[in-house]
């Protein structure tokens, strides 16, 4: 059994028989992180694969861990904010842009964040950044709190009082509004220091795992990878 997401139908379970096979005329097209035409049989609890051929196949992300670390990331997320059967083409399209910017070089951290924040734009958990989600406040430009329960920012007076709020810096606020705001060509242009990089990737992911109620795989393995290719070459100095 495969998961495939569908811009017509969402997603769905279907069996892909034989597809192991040495000689099977499915097996190269059924790969992870491939966009594929599939021509389906009606069963009596999964349809079946018929025919496929493969649309794209993003072959970088076969080859750089980082990048594939990445796309896992992407497709993972998906599946977990989605259920069957529930067609959503903005959806599918904001995957499939996602996969061609990891795979055309595009920086995976910045793909990833805003990847993030359009998904929960779409599934209805938008974070609210402009005003304090316990006293109503316009949000001033100075250090803040991002509490996940609420769903946004809390002001700097309200922070103690929601339980769960985390300090937020100023910059990574102004990185969020510029992600949310704004189209892919115009965030993937600026830089960011790396203690905001961290602290979005942080922020993000704590969210996403109080909506969803569990931790996702895919980004202790990008982290995991990180650390060995940073370490790395200080390792082959020290020798």
């Amino acid at each position: 059994m495969i998961a495939v997401y569908t811009p017509e139908l969402g997603k769905l379970r279907v069996v892909a028989k034989g597809v192991r096979r040495p000689r099977s005329r499915k097996a190269g097209h059924l790969e992870p992180f491939t966009r594929v035409q599939l021509l389906l049989a009606r069963g009596r609890e999964l349809d079946i694969v018929t025919q496929a051929e493969a649309i794209d196949v993003y072959p970088s992300l076969r080859t750089d861990l980082i990048r594939m670390g990445h796309a896992a990331y992407a497709v993972e997320l998906l599946d977990r904010v989605t259920v069957e059967a529930a067609e959503n083409e903005d959806l599918y399209r904001l995957l499939v842009h996602t996969l061609e910017r990891l795979s055309l070089g595009a920086d995976p951290a910045v793909a990833s964040r805003f990847y993030e924040l359009r998904v929960l734009d779409l599934v209805g958990y938008r974070p609210e950044l402009f005003r304090c989600l316990n006293c109503g406040t316009e949000i001033r430009p100075e250090d803040q709190y991002f509490s996940a329960s609420a769903g946004g920012v809390v002001c700097p007076a309200c922070g103690s009082l929601v339980v769960d709020s985390r300090p937020m810096s100023l910059g990574t606020l102004k990185v969020l509004r510029h992600y949310q705001r704004n189209t892919f060509a115009s965030v993937s242009g600026i830089r960011i220091r790396p203690e905001v990089q961290a602290e979005l990737e942080r922020l993000l992911e704590d969210y996403l795992t109080y909506i969803l109620e569990r931790r996702l795989n895919s980004p202790a393995f990008v982290r995991r990878v990180r650390r060995l290719l940073y370490s790395a070459p200080e390792a082959n100095h020290a020798n």
